[in-house]
C-alpha cells in the first residue's frame, strides 16, 4: 500500500526526539536510560517512550583467511555472557573494541596480532550491523583478511585484560561445518562465515593473482 499524505516509508534521526538521557551504571560498560518520542508511520508522534540501554561502544571483527590454502582462523575463549549456558567457552572469529580515534581496519589488524600471533595483509569489507539494536548502541564492522595460516597456532592474548585464547587453523569446509552443528554461536563469525562460504571462489581468484 502506498503511503498517505499522513505516512512516511522512511524515518531518519530527525523524526526522534530524546526527552532526557540519564547513565544508569559506569562500569566496565555503560547502562543508560532514554525517555523519547518518535513519529509514528501513520502520521503523528507516540507516547514519551522509556528504555534501558546498554552501551559498550563499537567493535570490529575479522575472518582470517588464508586464500593459498583455503583455511581459517578460529579462537576459542571463555565469555561472560555464556558463563551460565552450555558451553562458556565460545568459538569465535577475531574481535576488539574500537577505541576513541581508531580506524576499524587499525583494530583488526591489532587484534589479529594480539589474539592469534597473525599479520593481516590485504583487507575486504563484509558488513557492518548492530547485533541488538533493541537494547545495546554497539555496531560492529565485519572484515575478511588474507593471511598465512602457517603462523597461526597456540594461545594467545593480554595478560593485561586476563585473556585465555586458544587458535584453532581448520578449511573452510570444516568452520562452515562448526556452524552446522552449533559449534559456532557468534552472530558475526556466522555471518562471516555465511560471506565466505559464497564468495571464496571470488576471493580466492582475487587473491592468489
Amino acid at each position: 500500500m502506498q503511503p498517505t499524505n499522513q505516512e512516511k516509508d522512511h524515518f531518519s534521526v530527525n523524526d526522534l526526539q530524546i526527552v532526557s538521557k540519564k547513565t544508569l551504571f559506569q562500569g566496565f560498560f555503560r547502562m543508560v536510560k532514554y525517555q523519547f518520542k518518535h513519529r509514528l508511520f501513520q502520521g503523528g508522534w507516540s507516547e514519551t517512550i522509556e528504555r534501558e540501554m546498554f552501551e559498550r561502544g563499537h567493535a570490529a571483527a575479522l575472518l582470517a583467511y588464508d586464500p593459498q590454502r583455503d583455511e581459517v582462523v578460529i579462537i576459542e575463549q571463555i565469555r561472560v555472557g555464556a558463563l551460565e549456558h552450555d558451553q562458556p567457552w565460545q568459538k569465535e572469529i577475531i574481535a576488539g573494541m574500537i577505541e576513541p580515534g581508531e580506524d576499524a581496519q587499525d583494530v583488526v589488524r591489532r587484534e589479529a596480532f594480539e589474539e592469534a600471533g597473525i599479520s593481516v595483509a590485504r583487507l575486504e569489507k563484509i558488513t557492518s550491523y548492530y547485533p541488538s539494536s533493541g537494547g545495546c548502541s554497539e555496531k560492529l564492522d565485519v572484515y575478511i583478511g588474507e593471511v598465512d595460516t602457517t603462523q597461526a597456532g597456540g594461545v594467545h592474548g593480554l595478560d593485561t585484560e586476563g585473556e585465555d585464547i586458544k587458535v584453532h587453523v581448520l578449511s573452510r569446509q570444516q568452520a562452515y561445518q562448526w556452524i552446522k552443528d552449533g559449534q559456532i554461536e557468534n552472530g558475526a563469525s556466522i555471518i562471516a562465515l555465511q560471506w565466505l562460504e559464497l564468495h571464496h571462489q571470488q576471493l580466492q581468484s582475487q587473491w592468489r593473482s
